[in-house]
């Protein structure tokens, strides 16, 4: 299944995406009122989600809603850095040492913002794309090996680490350059894990103003999707409805000669292979439009 927040009343609303409309989950709202509670649930939501879809009628089309981020504010928000074998070339090319063991940062979950919705630069001056497979932790997990790591994942999604790359030399942590505001566009819904039951040949791919990127596939991550989970769990428990952002291949701006920054009014478009497709506007500052008035 498809799950979507949307907004087309002026309320998020939850729903179920049936071909080219959506499945209001409103009748379940009592029991499910954020995709937060639903993921926790796990199968007991699902399987309520499944009966609505089947019965219910898709009252609201696609191309009349709103969608947000399909997740409001999970727990945790991590990324992997230098997860695909290309981009640690880039890297390396750069003067950014190879890490030895997974390489994590926090992406602070206040970054978070719809598919579709503009991407504020804030005071960066070095604004960058990533497109990354995302997934939802959907089963507490500690300790976990990789061989039951796939059954703590509750769906995937498309994700675009946006980077404020002159921010994120601050420090050797990444947190402020990667969690400027609107800098986690997600979505543009959750793909529940039984439509994918391996995320390991999955293409993606970023555009800006329609030239391609990025463009690689999920078997080349360094550290596989459930090796991620393992590690992570090792050192702290992950719980229902946490975001991990799985890593990005080469082609970021940045590494190009000279570095491609984005500018107001360029549009980023990640896809990823069986998930879907996000489109973010870069709007440019916020405080310098303030500023200008």
């Amino acid at each position: 299944m498809r799950l979507v927040r949307f907004d087309n009343m002026g309320t998020p609303r939850l729903g179920v995406l049936r071909g080219d409309a959506i499945v209001p989950l409103d009748s379940l709202a009592s029991r499910f009122p954020t995709m937060l509670s639903v993921i926790a649930a796990g199968e007991e939501a699902l399987d309520a989600i499944r009966s609505v879809a089947a019965s219910g009628v898709a009252t609201v089309p696609l191309n009349e809603a709103r969608l947000l981020a399909p997740i409001e504010r999970p727990e945790k928000f991590l990324a992997i850095g230098m997860n695909y074998r290309r981009h640690i070339e880039e890297a390396k090319r750069l003067g950014a040492p190879v890490p030895t063991n997974q390489f994590w940062f926090n992406k602070q979950t206040s970054c978070i913002t719809g598919p579709y919705d503009d991407v504020d630069t804030g005071v960066s001056q070095a604004v960058d794309y990533e497109v990354e497979l995302g997934l939802v932790i959907g089963k507490t997990a500690k300790h976990v090996s990789v061989e039951d790591a796939r059954n703590h994942v509750f769906g995937y999604l498309v994700c675009n680490d946006v980077s404020a790359r002159d921010w994120q030399a601050h420090a050797p942590t990444f947190t402020v350059g990667k969690s400027f505001d609107t800098h986690g566009p997600i979505g543009p819904w959750i793909v529940t894990a039984d439509e994918i039951p391996d995320p390991h040949g999955l293409g993606l791919r970023c555009y800006v103003n329609g030239e391609l990127r990025q463009d690689s596939n999920t078997s080349e991550l360094v550290y596989n999707v459930w090796e991620q989970i393992a590690y992570l769990s090792t050192a702290f428990t992950l719980n229902p409805g946490d975001l991990l952002a799985t890593g990005t291949p080469n082609g970021v701006g940045v590494a190009m000669t000279p570095p491609r920054f984005l500018q107001a009014g360029d549009v980023v478009r990640c896809e990823v292979d069986c998930i879907g497709i996000i489109e973010n506007r870069i709007a440019g500052s916020e405080a310098a439009r303030i500023a200008a008035r």
